[in-house]
This record gives structure tokens, C-alpha cells and sequence, in this order.
């Protein structure tokens, strides 16, 4: 079975899987990303790994390990007017235990809102500041009579670890392609369960293949200091990342995003922009702020990664907020984001260079089946890729500087390289 081969079941697994960790309270550590990390597993060969609290990682220090049992802000009756078990976003993440008797304008200043969208729970944290806090609707806020309210926070912050998921799914080179996905957010669909989801299916499915070109490393960890503090434990691994992609943001409204390495003139940025490009989508110039890219560019690892997504953070009023839910996920773009992913990966895998074995002229195509029998039609797209790839195959030009040329996807001058080949015109350049 091929990558790009459609499988009408992949819309309802990606649904599930986002259906079942959307509840989770995730953040930079805990059990919430564990228990995340766990569902993953159900469908691939997933390795969680802990780093224990106080570990330097560079510049960075893994913090105390953050986990909440319940949190609430309730009347003198015990109505609840703020509940963390109703939506994991109430709870400022990172607060410390609570159990105070307050009034309202006492409480204020821990209370955060969008008066903008006056429906929506803002997304707030506090990581390395030790306070606690609870996000509400405004609607919520005006609701509020002056008190007194009784503030519970029934959380822990304490030595223990970080932890981080990782799949390997070796191929024919032990050069790998990285894959990266952020699992520090609790309850946002498209920030970033949408990426986790995505990651997941393409781990599954290449799997699933026969053989591989290049192996595939999944890294799913918190933003930041996950990538950092796996970076710092994989020394020996880097210099075999040829390629590699963050995934975040892939299921909201928009045209697919990608964003260039820092040099912008890797294998990747080539191959993702000839995918994205062809679906009408952006390609942008790199910018050191963002996800874990920029952790991954910067100067001391130069990892040739770039970041895809659909409308980036910070460009939609749903980003970091209680909007972005299940409904903000269309099961479309979740499809067309994992659609384009795999044609990526489909360019990295089959890209290579050809030689013209018959350079003096134009071969006869049509003793070889490779000609239409009858005259004086259009030449199709095949007929082209095959008439280009015979035209620049000088045994340096590659496929995709073909397609590119020709205007052409990249899978149909691939096909055409290997019928080419199978009739002994082609031969391919050994890498």
C-alpha cells in the first residue's frame, strides 16, 4: 500500500483520538501528558520517556511537575460559578494550592477574561512564577455578586519530571526524518491536538509500509523546554536529521501554511513548498518566534526543520482560547492537512536524480506503450512528465526541479521517472 493510498477510515480515527484527549489537562508536565502520550500508544510504538525535575538542558531547567485535582470558585450555598471540571482551561496552569475565603474584588486580580468575546475562556499559565489564577467567560465575571466566594485549588507542584513521547520507525537509512507535535495544551482542539492527531495517523501509516528510504523519529513533548531538553539528549542522533517538520494548527479554517527553515534552502523547504504551492497554499520566510522550530533552527542545532500548519498562531481570534473545540476541527482539514503532509513525504522519499540512457533525440515512446496510439490529441500530464523527465534528466537535475519546471506534481513525474526506467530509458543515480 502506497502513503498516498485514501483509507476511508482515517477521517473517524483522527476524530476519536482527538475526541479522547481533548478532556486531558495537559500542560508542561503531569499526568495529563502522560495519560495523552498513553492513547498515542494505542496505535504506535510509542516510548515515554521522564526527565527528572532540576535536569539542565542547556539554558533551561526542567521544572517541579505540575498536576491538579480539582479546582473551583463556589458560592456560600456551593454552587460552583467556576468550575475546572467543567473545562480545563478555568484553571490557570502551573497554579499553586488554594483554600481561601474571598471576596470578589479580592479575587480579582486573579481573574482573567476576554471581554471581546465575552463567551469565551481565555488560555493562561504561569510556569515559572509561582501564583494560581482562573480564566472565565465575562459573562461569567458580570454574573458575580460581591461574595464571599470559598477558592479551592487542589494542585501539586513538586519534584518529579517531564516527559516527552517518541516514536522511531526505522527505514532502509539510518538518516531520519523528525517529526515534531507540541502536548503542553490542555483542552484546545486545533493548538494543539489537531498536530498530535496528525503525527499519529502518519506514524501509523508509514509503519504500516513494506520499507522505507530514510527512518522517521516522532517527537511529541511540551513547547519549549521539551524540544530543548530533547535536543540536549540526542547529540549522537542530529547529524543524522536530513529533514524535518513541526505539525500544529492543522485542522482550523485556512489554506495550509509553511514556514522555511532559517535557511531557507533546505531539502524540505524545496519539497514543502512544491506541495503547499501546488494546493494553493503560503510558503513564509523564517521567523525565530513561533513553535519549535525556532528550537530546532537555532544556531547551536541547524536542524533543517520547518513548521506546517494551517492559519499560524495568533492569526485567528479562536487561538488560546475556549473556541478553539472540538467543533473549531473540521474533519476536511484535518484530511487535507494529512493529504499534503503525505505527499511531503512522498517527494522526500522518491526524489532522486535520473540519467538519459537514450539522449540523441527524442525516443520512441509509442513501441514502448508509453505513447498514445492515436495522434492529434492533447498531451495529457503523464505524457508530459514523461517527455520532460526524458528532456532533464542529465544525471544531476531531480525529480522535483522537474515537476517544479514543468509544472507538474511531483507524483506524476515520479511515475513517469519509474516507467521511464522500467523500459530501460531512465536509470537512476545512485544517492
Amino acid at each position: 500500500m502506497s502513503l498516498l493510498s485514501p483509507d476511508p477510515l482515517r477521517a473517524q480515527r483522527m476524530r476519536a483520538r482527538l475526541e479522547r484527549l481533548y478532556p486531558l489537562c495537559r500542560s508542561m508536565t503531569g499526568d495529563g501528558v502522560r495519560e495523552t502520550l498513553a492513547v498515542m500508544g494505542e496505535d504506535v510504538s510509542l516510548r515515554s520517556v521522564e526527565i527528572p525535575t532540576g535536569t539542565t538542558c542547556h539554558d533551561w531547567t526542567v521544572n517541579d511537575e505540575w498536576n491538579v485535582r480539582d479546582a473551583y470558585v463556589a458560592d456560600l450555598g456551593g454552587r460552583r460559578v467556576i468550575d475546572f471540571r467543567e473545562h480545563t482551561l478555568h484553571l490557570v496552569g502551573y497554579s499553586v494550592p488554594v483554600r481561601r475565603r474571598m471576596t470578589l474584588e479580592e479575587l480579582r486580580p486573579h481573574l482573567f477574561t476576554l471581554p471581546e468575546h465575552p463567551d469565551w475562556i481565555p488560555y493562561r499559565t504561569s510556569y515559572y512564577h509561582r501564583t494560581w489564577g482562573f480564566c472565565l467567560t465575562q459573562r461569567q465575571l458580570d454574573a458575580m455578586d460581591e461574595g464571599p466566594y470559598d477558592v479551592v485549588i487542589d494542585s501539586t507542584v513538586e519534584p518529579g519530571a517531564l516527559t516527552y513521547g517518541e516514536v522511531l520507525v526505522p527505514g532502509d537509512s539510518q538518516d531520519e526524518v523528525l517529526v515534531s507535535a507540541h502536548t503542553c495544551h490542555p483542552s484546545l482542539a486545533n493548538d494543539n491536538l489537531s498536530g498530535i492527531v496528525v503525527a499519529t495517523e502518519l506514524a501509523a501509516a508509514l509503519a504500516a509500509l513494506p520499507r522505507r528510504r530514510w527512518s522517521y523519529r516522532f517527537v511529541f513533548a511540551p513547547g519549549v523546554i521539551g524540544s530543548i531538553t530533547w535536543l540536549s539528549l540526542h547529540e549522537q542522533t542530529l547529524p543524522r536529521i536530513r529533514h524535518g517538520l513541526v505539525l500544529a494548527g492543522l485542522g482550523g479554517p485556512g489554506p495550509l501554511v509553511y514556514k522555511r527553515t532559517r535557511r531557507a534552502d533546505r531539502g524540505i523547504d524545496r519539497a514543502a513548498a512544491h506541495v503547499v504551492g501546488r494546493r494553493g497554499g503560503e510558503v513564509r520566510d523564517y521567523s525565530p518566534y513561533g513553535y519549535d522550530e525556532r528550537q530546532y533552527n537555532s544556531l547551536g542545532f541547524d536542524l533543517p526543520v520547518g513548521r506546517l500548519t494551517r492559519t499560524p498562531h495568533g492569526e485567528y481570534p479562536e487561538y488560546h482560547t475556549s473556541a478553539d473545540d472540538l467543533g473549531y476541527v473540521k474533519d476536511d482539514e484535518l484530511l487535507g492537512a494529512y493529504a499534503a503532509l503525505t505527499e511531503i513525504i512522498d517527494v522526500l522519499e522518491r526524489d532522486a536524480s535520473y540519467l538519459n540512457l537514450s539522449p540523441y533525440g527524442e525516443p520512441q515512446l509509442g513501441k514502448r506503450g508509453l505513447y498514445p496510439d492515436t495522434g492529434g490529441q492533447a498531451a495529457t500530464d503523464a505524457m508530459m512528465a514523461r517527455l520532460w523527465a526524458l528532456a532533464c534528466s542529465d544525471g544531476q537535475t531531480s525529480l522535483l526541479d522537474v515537476a517544479q519546471r514543468a509544472g507538474l506534481d511531483f507524483a506524476t513525474v515520479a511515475q513517469a521517472a519509474a516507467d521511464l526506467e522500467h523500459v530501460e530509458l531512465l536509470a537512476r543515480v545512485p544517492d
